[in-house]
């Protein structure tokens, strides 16, 4: 087959997955689990899966679905492009005046890079290797951190985190400095010396992100993510940046390639955290992880949502290489664990993808039926 390829059908489907225990931020619960999932089929009948970040407000994840079967797909079906990337900007461009005109830039980057993702697959398997692989990696083998530590019970989750194999831990903090230090006090006693960060989720102003970086220091963290808001002034950045004793993660909420090229040109932030589910895809992000490692910094893709964008997300770190951590959430979630292939087996902190073509999986969207809301 050769690289190019027209364009058949693609299509989003909306699951949500009631929680027992919501996920818990600085800024907000999730109640319950939503994920979009996108299929693209090629002329020849390949099919590629994609995802879409959708986590927030509530209603997005049907929004995004309506998106892409109502808005994009009609603008690709039929059309034959040479690759992921060519599709990615045409449509990016296709699209620049209804974004502003509807002022929804987020949830037509989210739509279209769930799009670019399933290409990307097709891409892929029509060349019969492994997506790591496509994107210039030489192994299947990664880092992997757990995700989504809860303020409520993370000594608990942290311990069943390490039962499955992980030997790094992300805790959520900004719940009040006594509850965020009494838990990195729990988790760093029952870690070790192994690899401890924390994420704020924006939750401080500059003030009391200034107050806690000193209490902070004691827990040898790998590293502190979004301190603060991310839109804040660089100088804001710069004056934590100063003061922590530890590196500054950041990059979930940066979406353009201006503002990454600003990050990476000052020694700010020490870890960047691309979410390609989210802005970009892998058309944007893969090149922008390349940037990443020769800007000397961490690269560690950001995510939370379904298996479909976690297992690209692995492919791309894999694909890229470097020293990172994949980021894997650890509340329950099946429309997680049960599409994102060798990622849901932990061992001693590390996950391999496998060798088959694309991301490796054919989703049997027939299992979560019941979660299916559009």
């Amino acid at each position: 087959m050769t690289d190019s390829f027209t364009i058949r059908s693609i299509e989003a489907f909306c699951y949500r997955y009631p929680l027992a225990v919501p996920v818990v931020t600085s800024f907000g619960k999730m109640l319950n689990r939503p994920a979009v999932f996108v299929r693209a089929v090629d002329e020849d009948g390949v099919e590629g899966w994609g995802e879409a970040w959708c986590n927030f407000p509530a209603p997005g994840a049907e929004h995004r679905a309506r998106l892409i079967n109502e808005v994009l797909a009609p603008a690709l079906i039929g059309r034959k492009f040479d690759g992921p990337t060519q599709a990615f900007e045409t449509l990016t461009k296709a699209i620049e005046v209804l974004v502003i005109q509807c002022g929804e830039p987020g949830p037509f980057a989210q739509a279209i890079s769930g799009i670019d993702l399933a290409l990307w697959d097709i891409c892929a398997r029509r060349r019969r290797v492994p997506l790591w692989r496509l994107l210039g990696g030489q192994s299947g083998k990664i880092k992997v951190y757990a995700s989504g530590i809860n303020p409520a019970g993370a000594a608990q989750t942290a311990e069943a985190a390490l039962k499955r194999g992980h030997c790094a831990l992300k805790l959520k903090v900004g719940f009040g400095a006594e509850t965020d230090i009494a838990n990195l006090a729990a988790l760093r006693g029952i870690l070790g010396a192994g690899m401890l960060a924390t994420d704020a989720n924006q939750g401080w102003s500059v003030r009391q992100a200034m107050e806690m970086l000193p209490r902070l220091a004691q827990f040898d963290l790998r590293w502190l993510e979004e301190p603060i808001r991310a839109d804040r002034p660089r100088a804001e950045w710069r004056r934590l940046h100063a003061a922590a004793k530890m590196p500054i993660a950041a990059g979930e909420n940066i979406s353009s390639v201006e503002d990454f090229k600003e990050v990476l040109a000052d020694d700010v932030l020490g870890v960047v955290q691309p979410d390609i589910a989210k802005w970009g895809g892998l058309s944007v992000c893969s090149p922008l992880a390349r940037d990443i490692l020769k800007a000397g910094k961490t690269f560690c893709p950001h995510y939370l949502g379904g298996g479909l964008g976690l297992l690209a997300s692995a492919h791309l770190l894999a694909g890229i290489g470097g020293h990172g951590w994949l980021e894997v959430d650890v509340n329950d979630n099946p429309l997680r664990d049960l599409y994102c292939g060798p990622v849901l087996n932990v061992r001693e902190g590390t996950v391999e993808l496998d060798q088959e073509p694309g991301l490796g999986i054919a989703p049997e969207l027939s299992r979560i039926e019941r979660y299916r809301s559009i």
